[in-house]
C-alpha cells in the first residue's frame, strides 16, 4: 500500500509499511465506553476509519411509547446526561406545541435559566475532559469544580444533581426557590472566573495549541452537508443558532452574541464553547433581572396539569383529576408535530405523533450528536493516530443521544 501523502521535513524518509488494522474502543478511555472505531493504519497515519456507535443502546424511543406522556421525562434526562434540563425543556415544548399550550411568562424565564445553567454544565464538561485527555489534568479539575457549582444550583431547584425529571407538560414541577436569583448571581461569576483561569493555562501552552491547531478541519459547506448544528457547526463559521434563528421561550427578548470560528479546526471548536460560556453568563444575568418574583409557573388547564397536592387531599374533584392524569395520562390531541430547540451540542428535535390517547403513538428524536458523530471518520482520515483524541473530544459525542 502506498504511504499517505504527508509533509516530511527535509532529509526525512518515510519507509513503506504494511497496513495494520486496529480496534480503538469501546473500552478505550478516550472513547468513553460508547464508540468503537475500526482503523486501518499506514504506520501511524489513518487510511480508513469505520466509526461504530450503539454501545449505549437502551431503546429510548420505544420505551417512551410504553408509558404516559409525562413518564417520558425521566427518559429524555438520560439522552444528554450532561445537560438534562435542556432535554426536559425541549420535550415539554414539543408536547405543548401539539396541545396548543403556552406556559406563563415566569415559567418561560425559569426554563431559560435552568437551560442555560445546563448548557454551561455541558460546555464545562466537554472542554475540561478534552484538556484532560491531552494531559492537562489541572484545568480539568477546575472545570469540574465549576460544573459542581452549577449542579449545586440545579440540586437546590430540582432535588437532583444530574437526572432531574423536573419538566412538566404545561409548566415545571415546582416554582423557583426564593434564593434562586441570588444563587445564580453569586455562582455564575465564580464559574466564569474559573474558566478564565483554565483558558489562560491552556491557550498559552504550546503543546496544547500544537495538538489542536489545523487538526480536524471541516468547512462550513461540508458541515452543513453532514447535518451538523451547534458549536461544531458554528466553529466552521456558519452563523446558525436555533435561539437566534427560530427564537422560543424568551430568547428574542435577551441580548447575546453567537460565537463563530474561522477555520473549523479543533481549536475553533474549543474556543467557541469557551466563548459560549460567557454568553450563557450574559443571558442568565438578564433573566435574573427580568424574571418575575411571583406568579404561576404552570398553565391553568386541568386536562394536562396536575392539581395542587393540598387540593388532591381535600377535594374530590382534584383527587379524580390527579388519578386520571397519573393512571391514564394526559389525553394529547391527535396529530403530529416537530419541535426543536438549541441543545448543548446543537439542534435538538422531537417528532411526536399522538393518537389521542394518554400514551405517545410515536416518539422520535433528532439528536445533534448523531449527525456530528457521522462526520468523525471524515475528520480523522488522513490524520495521525494521536489526533483522534483531541478531534473526538472536540465534537463532544454523548452516547445517550446516539441511541436509535
Amino acid at each position: 500500500m502506498e504511504p499517505l501523502d504527508i509533509d516530511l521535513e527535509e532529509g526525512e524518509l518515510e519507509l513503506p509499511s504494511e497496513p495494520m488494522h486496529l480496534n480503538l474502543g469501546p473500552s478505550h478511555p478516550a472513547m468513553h465506553g460508547t464508540v468503537r472505531i475500526v482503523l486501518e493504519l499506514s504506520g501511524e497515519s489513518i487510511s480508513k476509519a469505520d466509526v461504530q456507535i450503539g454501545y449505549l443502546h437502551r431503546g429510548f424511543e420505544k420505551m417512551c411509547e410504553r408509558g404516559t406522556w409525562t413518564q417520558v421525562f425521566p427518559y429524555v434526562d438520560r439522552l444528554n446526561y450532561v445537560s438534562p434540563m435542556l432535554n426536559n425543556v425541549g420535550y415539554a415544548l414539543a408536547v405543548e406545541k401539539l396541545c396548543g399550550l403556552v406556559v406563563p411568562d415566569r415559567c418561560q424565564w425559569y426554563r431559560m435559566a435552568l437551560g442555560e445553567l445546563a448548557r454551561m454544565s455541558d460546555h464545562l464538561t466537554c472542554t475540561g475532559a478534552m484538556a484532560m485527555e491531552l494531559g492537562a489534568f489541572t484545568p480539568f479539575l477546575w472545570a469540574i469544580k465549576a460544573r459542581e457549582m452549577i449542579w449545586d444550583i440545579l440540586e437546590e431547584e430540582t432535588g437532583a444533581r444530574l437526572t432531574h425529571s423536573f419538566g412538566r407538560i404545561g409548566g415545571m414541577a415546582k416554582p423557583p426557590t426564593p434564593a434562586f436569583k441570588e444563587l445564580v448571581r453569586g455562582t455564575v461569576p465564580r464559574v466564569l472566573q474559573l474558566m478564565n483561569e483554565c483558558e489562560k493555562m491552556l491557550l498559552k501552552n504550546r503543546i496544547f495549541l500544537d495538538r489542536l491547531e489545523n487538526v480536524g478541519i471541516i468547512s462550513g459547506k461540508d458541515a452543513i452537508a453532514l447535518g451538523w448544528t451547534g458549536p461544531c457547526l458554528r466553529a466552521s463559521g456558519v452563523d446558525y443558532d436555533v435561539r437566534k434563528a427560530h427564537p422560543y421561550l424568551k430568547y428574542d427578548e435577551v441580548d447575546f452574541d453567537v460565537p463563530l470560528g474561522k477555520k473549523g479546526d479543533t481549536l475553533d471548536r474549543f474556543l467557541v464553547r469557551v466563548e459560549e460560556l460567557q454568553q450563557c453568563g450574559r443571558i442568565l444575568s438578564q433573566i435574573c433581572d427580568r424574571m418575575p418574583d411571583d406568579g404561576p409557573v404552570n398553565c391553568d388547564d386541568p386536562r394536562y396539569v396536575l392539581p395542587e397536592k393540598q387540593d388532591v387531599y381535600t377535594t374530590i374533584e382534584a383527587t379524580i383529576q390527579h388519578f386520571k392524569l397519573v393512571m391514564e395520562g394526559a389525553k394529547i390531541p391527535k396529530g403530529e408535530v416537530y419541535s426543536y430547540t438549541e441543545g448543548g451540542n446543537g439542534e435538538l428535535g422531537f417528532y411526536l405523533v399522538s393518537d389521542g390517547s394518554g400514551t405517545p403513538y410515536r416518539v422520535r428524536i433528532r439528536p445533534p450528536c448523531f449527525q456530528i458523530t457521522n462526520g468523525l471518520s471524515r475528520l480523522i482520515t488522513g490524520r495521525m493516530l494521536s489526533d483522534i483524541i483531541p478531534i473526538f473530544g472536540s465534537i463532544n459525542m454523548i452516547g445517550g443521544e446516539c441511541d436509535h
